[in-house]
């Protein structure tokens, strides 16, 4: 109880220095918690990963913030060690370098050497550090709760984003989450020649520790290098986007913080490191994806539309209206554009934008692979800048399509539909008959629910009019014709003069509904 009251007041204090109540800036708020610490830090780094919960200018500069912090002592990373392997260290190793090849607000990394011989890295988990975030994630929970209203509590909805990042937050401090993921990445990758992930050594691997292959090499953002030592760099590019894309649109099952830091180059190959932090996409979201894409290709609004309203989340209806007409103008922006010619990060941000005026809430997978895509736009345009990932996305998803494997889920999935249709089918004739005798009887109903807009409404009243007025001309013309083959008296022009009169009243009716028709266009 004294800790938590110390560390609010520590909070406060803060707070009160950078002046929040005078109102956050982006800037202010990276400064703010480049103040409170390591874990805030941390907490930042991954709300940077949510344009759709925070404006892309807060995205930003959050960004920003270096997770570089004091490294713990090389004692006190041993006595985590051997407290999770329950051995003395130099059993499992030769060698432990004293000093980290990394410390981050989570866990450091110390370069090592098994009795094996082979060289590994040891990544170890601060000591404390789940219970630590976790307290300061319950004090913002109750902070937020006491902020004026009007100020930064209507920048975002702030509860929910801390959830996110909290539930983001503990699957990174999960090790034995990141191993199953490298196992399964490699897994899917194993046939591909040029990828590869580091090996975990599970067998030393714990919650808090994690013993992998050590990773030399360069990184792929070190383009001299690779010139220097024979690589292609657009082909380097080709084949780091086209795996991507086979992660996301064939795996389902994707790297969601590929920047430079977290790929290399070795031996030829790609090599993805640090898998703690991956998305998962079902067939449903990949679908709508593709569908998406193609209504932007296509200048089709509907389908886009109708991918929207797949992907979102929704606390309340949506303003159909409004939504469409923002989507119209991102397609007035983008849906004369080619294919291979549309920008990647400026089209997501955009579409963000929408669904975040729409009041229409990204899921967290979604929102990671956004922000994913953003980054790994980012590498490629470094690497080889005509490289563009739609094109690529566009030939990944044809191939998948038509696949050996697609086609006989395809053939399996339409199977079970039509015997589904099949089923159901039967009981029409007993339904059909059920409905007659109920007509029969004089007890069948129906019941319609509309819901119309005012200019609906308009025109649909326009649309009777102008039925019953040409109805009405009709009707005066056919009477005047019959009048006229009668020697009805008196006659003007040779003609009856009631037949005379209705021709003139259709060809009066006639003119006004021409006039009315020219003002309403």
């Amino acid at each position: 109880m004294q800790q938590s009251t110390s560390r609010t007041t520590e909070i406060i204090a803060v707070l009160r220095k950078h002046n929040i109540r005078k109102g956050i800036s982006p800037e202010k708020l990276r400064l703010i918690l480049e103040d409170l610490g390591p874990t805030f830090i941390k907490l930042g780094q991954i709300a940077s990963l949510h344009p759709d919960i925070l404006p892309q200018a807060y995205c930003d500069e959050l960004s920003k913030l270096c997770s570089n912090v004091a490294p713990m002592p090389c004692d006190e990373v041993v006595e985590i060690i051997e407290e999770s392997c329950g051995c003395p260290w130099d059993q499992i190793f030769l060698q432990i370098q004293r000093t980290p090849q990394g410390s981050a607000s989570i866990a450091q990394v110390h370069r090592a050497t098994l009795r094996t011989g082979e060289p590994v890295v040891v990544k170890v988990q601060r000591r404390g550090i789940y219970e630590k975030m976790s307290q300061d994630v319950r004090l913002l929970h109750r902070m937020i709760r006491f902020l004026p209203s009007g100020s930064v509590k209507n920048m975002a909805d702030l509860d929910r984003m801390l959830d996110e990042i909290w539930a983001a937050a503990k699957e990174e401090m999960d090790f034995v989450m990141e191993a199953a993921n490298m196992r399964e990445f490699s897994r899917r990758n194993k046939g591909i020649a040029f990828i590869c992930s580091p090996k975990v050594y599970e067998q030393y691997s714990s919650a808090h520790t994690l013993v992998m292959e050590y990773i030399d090499g360069y990184s792929i953002d070190n383009k001299e290098a690779l010139l220097e030592n024979g690589y292609d760099l657009r082909e380097i590019a080709q084949k780091l986007a086209d795996n991507y894309m086979k992660q996301i649109i064939s795996d389902g099952f994707f790297h969601a913080d590929p920047h430079a830091g977290n790929i290399r180059i070795r031996d030829g190959k790609i090599v993805w490191i640090d898998l703690g932090m991956m998305g998962r996409l079902t067939d449903k979201d990949r679908q709508i994806l593709t569908l998406g894409l193609q209504g932007i290709a296509l200048n089709d609004l509907d389908m886009i539309e109708e991918a929207v309203l797949s992907l979102g989340e929704f606390s309340q209806s949506p303003d159909r209206q409004k939504l469409r007409c923002d989507i119209e103008n991102l397609l007035n922006k983008y849906g004369q554009t080619g294919m291979g010619n549309l920008k990647l990060m400026e089209l997501l941000t955009d579409m963000m934008e929408v669904m975040k005026g729409n009041q229409i809430k990204m899921p967290h997978n979604l929102t990671m692979l956004i922000r994913g895509l953003t980054h790994m736009e980012g590498v490629l345009a470094d690497l080889s800048p005509d490289i563009n990932m739609v094109e690529i996305a566009r030939t990944r998803i044809m191939e998948t399509i038509w696949s050996p494997e697609n086609m006989e889920t395809e053939l399996k999935n339409s199977g079970k539909d039509l015997l589904l249709s099949l089923r159901k089918a039967r009981n029409i004739p007993s339904s059909l008959s059920d409905a007659l005798q109920k007509f029969n009887r004089g007890d069948a109903s129906m019941n319609f629910h509309m819901q119309t807009t005012d200019q609906f409404t308009d025109l649909l009243y326009h649309l009777v009019y102008a039925v019953i007025k040409g109805l009405l001309i009709a009707a005066l013309l056919i009477s005047s014709s019959i009048i006229c083959t009668t020697d009805m008296q008196p006659q003007i022009f040779g003609m009856p003069v009631l037949a005379a009169i209705g021709y003139g009243l259709a060809i009066l009716l006639s003119l006004n509904m021409a006039c009315r028709k020219k003002r309403h266009n």
